[in-house]
């Protein structure tokens, strides 16, 4: 279980990043390396989640989209210096109840 999440956290780093890097280079004047560099971070991203041991890509990516959800919020917060509301909190918690059962539900 350790293993899994911290791929999902190196997944969703990865995807956050780059696509703030990109997001920096085009909408914030910053140099075009910036935006290449989050170009391979998101190709990055791409590969870290393959090593997720579950079977289904479906399931994967689909879990994977609420820890994006949590991950954005707490990058929104540290990077961005946005604080989250009581509303961002508890979406965020819901989502990770809903990853817990898709990856974690028992199944037949």
């Amino acid at each position: 279980m350790t293993l899994v999440i911290i791929l999902f956290l190196l997944a969703g780093i990865a995807e956050i990043g780059g696509g703030y890097l990109i997001w920096l280079s085009l909408r914030e004047g910053y140099p075009w390396y910036w935006g290449l560099l989050g170009g391979v971070a998101l190709a990055l991203y791409g590969v870290i989640a393959t090593f997720q041991s579950f079977p289904s890509f479906g399931r994967v990516y689909a879990a994977y989209g609420g820890v994006f959800i949590v991950l954005s919020v707490l990058w929104g917060w540290g990077i961005d210096k946005k604080t989250p509301d009581f509303y961002d909190w508890i979406g965020a918690f819901i989502c990770i109840v809903g990853v817990s059962v898709m990856l974690w539900g028992p199944r037949n």
